[in-house]
């Protein structure tokens, strides 16, 4: 059996050894078109690898999937994030927990995962065959045809696993299938700021922020981190993904709603009653924990004197602090993706797929897994979880002859 992979990456590698080991007799060709492999999973994370997260609930779990969460419920039953974890210690490779769940290599390098990976497809005799771009697929009555640089190659089964393709056209290749495509646009991004005033408070993170587009419903909360273009961290990063399609549409020009202390204007000002019995000054005491430079920032921008005392805030100016803190409102004008974050969203429908198997419900022998597929996470590992997920079904189950439509 001659088994093609398209695609270098996580999902593909996942894919290959699982096939190779299911079935030794297997010849298997990972089909790249770059130079060199895994190359997401080596600068993802900050060049440590955020292997996965650790929720291990899958009724949780599906819920950081912006687009595909509940089709990859049926997925997770099969290979879940204990299964990762310990498909990697299986192979002498211990991840550990940080606060946030996310799960890392214990080395602290992503270069551990990649040289798992690719220790194991030599010793598996897996060929990597480099600077090879698919330009056609063709589904034939037994055999699936590749024209890759100019050339026609055969093979019994193909998994399609090569990660997110920005731009429509990029999908052409796979025409002669007749696939659903649906227009792929970005997900997880920073959002530049307008008016850059703000900045000058880069490197300045705020814990528990609450987020929101305006004239959207979705909310998020996390951290924020001011930079010298304007705003990110996790409460942006997780909210550009569930306003992915929404945001393209504005043309990543749109207003966003701030809440910097995750309250409502009823509960803050019940909580400043003792407060404003204080002789302090504005610019000497914050109730709220936020950075002083912060503070003093919003108090500026909102006219109010900070060294007032809290006994002498008129009414006024107490509405307007409040009014600040738990909607505040910033004008954003582009997004910044960087290549360690870069997802999208969009790609093969997955009314085409069979989420038990991965394989195309049109055809017995072609797979399509990981980022090619309409599924992506927010930060934090749900990326690659989705891709050790898709890769192992989907290598699992084309060694087995045994799946028809």
């Amino acid at each position: 059996m001659k088994i093609a992979i398209i695609g270098a990456g996580a999902s593909g590698f996942m894919a290959a050894i699982t096939a190779k080991e299911k079935n030794k007799h297997a010849e298997i060709d990972i089909i790249e078109k770059s130079k060199r492999a895994l190359i997401k999973v080596k600068i993802s994370g900050g060049g440590r690898c955020n292997v996965c997260n650790n929720i291990l609930s899958t009724q949780k779990l599906i819920k950081n999937y912006p687009r595909g969460g509940n089709k990859l419920k049926k997925s997770f039953q099969q290979f879940n994030v204990n299964h990762t974890i310990n498909w990697f210690k299986k192979r002498k490779v211990n991840l550990k927990i940080e606060e946030d769940k996310r799960m890392f290599p214990e080395s602290n390098t992503s270069q551990t995962i990649v040289d798992l990976f690719l220790k194991s497809a030599k010793k598996l005799d897996i060929k990597i065959l480099y600077n090879n771009k698919v330009e056609l697929i063709s589904n034939l009555e037994n055999k699936v045809k590749l024209k890759i640089n100019g050339k026609d190659k055969y093979y019994d089964k193909v998994i399609l696993a090569c990660g997110g393709i920005p731009t429509i056209s990029g999908y052409n290749w796979l025409k002669p299938l007749k696939l659903k495509i649906l227009n792929p646009v970005p997900s997880l991004f920073t959002f530049n700021l307008k008016d850059k005033e703000i900045t000058f408070l880069k490197g300045i993170s705020i814990k528990n922020v609450t987020a929101k587009i305006k004239e959207c419903k979705n909310k998020q909360s996390g951290d924020l981190l001011i930079t010298h273009w304007g705003f990110s961290g996790p409460a942006i990063l997780k909210l550009s993904a569930w306003e992915a399609e929404n945001l393209a549409i504005k043309n990543y020009n749109f207003k966003i709603q701030i809440n910097w202390i995750s309250s409502n204007y009823e509960e803050t000002l019940k909580n400043l009653a003792n407060t404003k019995k204080s002789k302090k000054l504005l610019d000497n005491y914050n109730p709220f924990r936020l950075p002083k430079r912060l503070w003093n920032y919003l108090l500026f921008k909102i006219n109010v004197n900070n060294k007032l005392e809290w006994c002498n805030l008129s009414k006024k100016n107490t509405n307007k602090i409040i009014n600040t803190l738990v909607n505040d409102e910033y004008e954003i004008q582009g997004k910044t993706t960087f290549k360690e974050e870069f997802v999208t969203c969009g790609g093969i429908s997955l009314s085409e797929i069979d989420m038990n198997t991965m394989k195309l419900i049109k055809f017995n022998n072609i797979f399509a897994v990981g980022e090619l597929l309409n599924i992506d996470g927010v930060t934090g590992g749900f990326n690659f979880q989705a891709a050790w997920t898709t890769g192992f079904l989907a290598g699992k189950n084309c060694v087995n002859t045994n799946i028809s439509n």
